[in-house]
């Protein structure tokens, strides 16, 4: 994810774009959206306990992890990460450092840490990593689309 966050990092200078045939909402709308994604899950594996994670397989979770695809316009983002109304380039800024550090720390911790994913069930470390990038990968495409860009 190391280049995605590079990707975020470049993409702040263009935060106030947006063009509404691809999303509602504005470039910093996404960028500080991942970044809560990114950071919010962390905190939860953190304090999660490795002991109650069960496998379970997920048609919808087996799709997106196989083809590193989520569809647009289809899930409905938790409140705990949706952006405030009014987004500071400093809020991203210090975001995306604690997302560098709480990636770094995601290494650290115990393979069947875990949290439950609204859509894909309960996933432990391998498949939050996995989703995480997808999920980057999905509002990076949005950004690009927003400013024309491939």
């Amino acid at each position: 994810m190391d280049s995605q966050l590079y990707d975020i990092a470049y993409l702040i200078q263009f935060r106030d774009s947006l063009n509404a045939n691809v999303s509602k909402s504005p470039v910093a709308w996404h960028l500080d959206h991942t970044l809560k994604v990114v950071n919010r899950i962390h905190n939860i594996l953190r304090s999660s306990d490795p002991t109650v994670y069960e496998k379970r397989f997920s048609l919808a979770r087996a799709f997106s992890f196989t083809f590193g695809y989520i569809p647009r316009g289809r899930a409905k983002s938790p409140a705990a990460v949706l952006p405030p109304k009014e987004i500071k380039t400093e809020d991203i800024l210090s975001q995306l450092e604690e997302a560098r550090e709480n990636l770094s720390d995601l290494e650290k911790l115990d393979q069947n840490v875990n949290f439950v994913h609204p859509v894909f069930g309960q996933l432990n470390k391998k498949q939050t990593k996995r989703f995480l990038k997808i999920h980057t990968k999905h509002h990076l495409k949005i950004i690009r689309d927003i400013l024309g860009k491939v």
